[in-house]
């Protein structure tokens, strides 16, 4: 298979942000094969475009529980929060500027499936750290990011790993670690999560260092028996005896296929990338790459069948139209009212996505979005800088001039994943016809 300019801004949309007509050209021509090989190769060889924040690379704060009085610990919650914002515009950039999105993309999806939220854990700088560990693993072997996830000391503050002990069993990972990052409802026994939580037991997070350690008397180092095995069952033993499961593949296949393909697997293909995963010793590159050349992926039904979350309709806008901004901080602001606070998940499920991202008032504040965008760009306002004449003119269009029907169709096609909903008013001139476009409901599609 050949792509052509269909084929090749559905893959990078699905597997990035809407590419710009530039950013597409030199995928167009290339053979289906090439070009996930070439998605997965520069996604695990990217590397930052930006230096993280500077707090990221200092003494880890004192923990509020250390502070002298109120007002210290008042003063460094603000802190945190304004670290928090600052983090998550340094990544909404990361995402507008990288040459290689799938990168930033498998960092959001694994920030999603592993779900932790700053509000708890209280340490931006813990989040980035964990942050770092979901892109170490992104592409690579989910069973190594699963292993280091349980004793990242974010995840232990947040799912209370860090208070359960061989004295005090605390349930809350044993059991989310199973429903949510594993195996998926229905595949194991109340009676399991009890075993489990037995294993994950004894493990301490140190704040003022931000490292976690296993300390043997807080352990149960008993025999367990969990999902049909008996063993003196650890943390990692626990693990491996949950990913040995015929679920587990299919499970984390198939939250890679609501992400990239559609939100029904289809069963036949969805066995295919589980089997891949499995086989490949949990080799996530070798799964993407199955489910990316998989007949479903490139099928019709698959195309414009998703809807873009916050962070692809924000940053995607940007990329498409190779927006500037001198500050990614309104961005970062505009996407948590849109309902994709970074850092901020609403829950250990993550953002449940597809249509939970539309209701009336979401779907009004993504217009506004867009609309401000370009009533900025209209206004010259300071800070945001856009050529349309220089995006318009590989269409042969012009941003003060009318473009006649075939120039209407190809902008169409360059902006919308599906046919415009609306149709344009007579006389509408290039930019404003970008404007518009980017209002129509089918630009909320990918």
């Amino acid at each position: 298979m050949t792509l052509n300019e269909s084929d090749a801004r559905h893959l990078l949309t699905r597997t990035g942000f809407a590419p710009s007509p530039q950013q597409l050209a030199p995928w167009i021509g290339l053979s289906a094969e090439a070009a996930v090989d070439r998605l997965i190769d520069a996604a695990r060889a990217a590397r930052f475009m930006h230096p993280p924040p500077a707090f990221t690379g200092e003494a880890i704060r004192t923990p509020l529980g250390q502070l002298p009085d109120e007002d210290a610990r008042k003063a460094a919650r603000q802190q945190a929060r304004r670290d928090t914002l600052e983090l998550a515009a340094w990544w909404l950039q990361e995402m507008r500027d990288t040459s290689a999105p799938l990168a930033e993309r498998m960092a959001l999806f694994w920030h999603n499936h592993f779900a932790t939220s700053v509000q708890k854990v209280q340490n931006p700088q813990g989040m980035f750290i964990q942050q770092q560990l979901f892109r170490t693993h992104a592409l690579g072997s989910f069973a190594d990011m699963l292993h280091g996830v349980a004793r990242d000391p974010a995840m232990l503050i947040y799912l209370d790993g860090a208070a359960n002990k061989a004295q005090a069993p605390n349930e809350n990972f044993a059991r989310e670690v199973m429903e949510l990052f594993t195996l998926g409802e229905g595949q194991y026994r109340e009676q399991d999560i009890k075993e489990a939580a037995r294993a994950f037991s004894g493990w301490t997070v140190d704040r003022a260092d931000w490292s976690a350690r296993l300390r043997p008397r807080l352990h149960d180092g008993g025999s367990k028996t969990l999902l049909g095995r008996s063993a003196a069952f650890d943390t990692d033993g626990a693990l491996d005896q949950m990913l040995a499961q015929p679920a587990a593949a299919r499970f984390i296949a198939g939250k890679l296929w609501r992400e990239f393909v559609s939100p029904v697997p289809d069963a036949a293909a969805l066995e295919r990338v589980a089997s891949r995963l499995r086989d490949s010793g949990w080799r996530i590159d070798a799964a993407l790459r199955e489910l990316l050349l998989s007949d479903a992926f490139w099928a019709p039904a698959a195309r414009a069948a998703l809807i873009k979350s916050p962070v692809e309709l924000t940053v995607g806008t940007l990329r498409q139209f190779e927006v500037q901004l001198d500050s990614m901080l309104p961005i970062a602001r505009a996407s948590a009212k849109l309902g994709q606070s970074l850092f901020v998940p609403p829950n250990v499920k993550g953002w449940p996505g597809y249509t939970d991202w539309i209701d009336s008032t979401t779907l009004l504040e993504r217009k506004r979005f867009t609309e401000r965008l370009f009533r900025g760009v209209e206004m010259g306002a300071g800070g945001l800088r856009f050529d349309a004449d220089a995006w318009l003119s590989p269409l042969g269009a012009h941003a003060d001039r009318e473009p006649d029907a075939a120039t209407k169709a190809r902008i169409e096609f360059a902006v919308l994943a599906a046919p415009p909903v609306n149709p344009l008013p007579a006389g509408t001139v290039g930019l404003s016809m970008l404007r518009a476009l980017s209002l129509d409901p089918a630009f909320q599609l990918k």
